[in-house]
C-alpha cells in the first residue's frame, strides 16, 4: 500500500511541478513586449534637409560628400525634367546618348579585334 500511495504522490508531484512549469513559462513569455519601430526620425520635426544630409556626409568623408551632392544634383535634375513632358522626352534622349557614348565592353572590343586580325 505504500508503495502504490508513494508512487501516485510521486506522479502527482511530476504533474504539479510540470503544471508549474509551463505557467511559469507562459506568464514569462507575457512579460516579454516586443519592441515596435520608432518613427522619431522619421517625423517631420526631426527630417535632415538636402543641405544638411550633403553636410553630415561630409563629416564622415569628403568621398561620401561628394557623392551625396552629386546624388541630390541628379535628383533636383530629375524634378526639373519632369515638370513639363518637352524636358522629360529631352531627359530621356539625354539618357540615351550617354548610354550609347559609353565604352564598349570586352566582347565588343574582342569582336573587332578578331575582324582587324581576320580581315573581314
Amino acid at each position: 500500500m505504500k508503495r502504490i500511495f508513494s508512487s501516485l504522490t510521486q506522479g502527482f508531484c511530476q504533474r504539479i511541478f510540470a503544471l508549474g512549469l509551463m505557467l511559469l513559462i507562459s506568464l514569462s513569455s507575457s512579460f516579454f513586449f516586443v519592441q515596435q519601430p520608432g518613427y522619431a526620425a522619421i517625423s517631420p520635426a526631426n527630417q535632415l534637409t538636402p543641405e544638411n544630409k550633403v553636410d553630415r556626409a561630409y563629416e564622415y568623408g569628403e568621398a561620401a560628400g561628394f557623392e551625396e551632392q552629386k546624388r541630390e544634383d541628379a535628383y533636383e535634375k530629375a524634378i526639373k525634367d519632369s515638370e513639363s513632358p518637352q524636358t522629360l522626352e529631352k531627359a530621356y534622349e539625354r539618357n540615351l546618348k550617354a548610354e550609347k557614348v559609353q565604352e564598349p565592353n570586352i566582347l565588343e572590343k574582342a569582336e573587332e579585334l578578331i575582324q582587324n586580325v581576320t580581315g573581314k
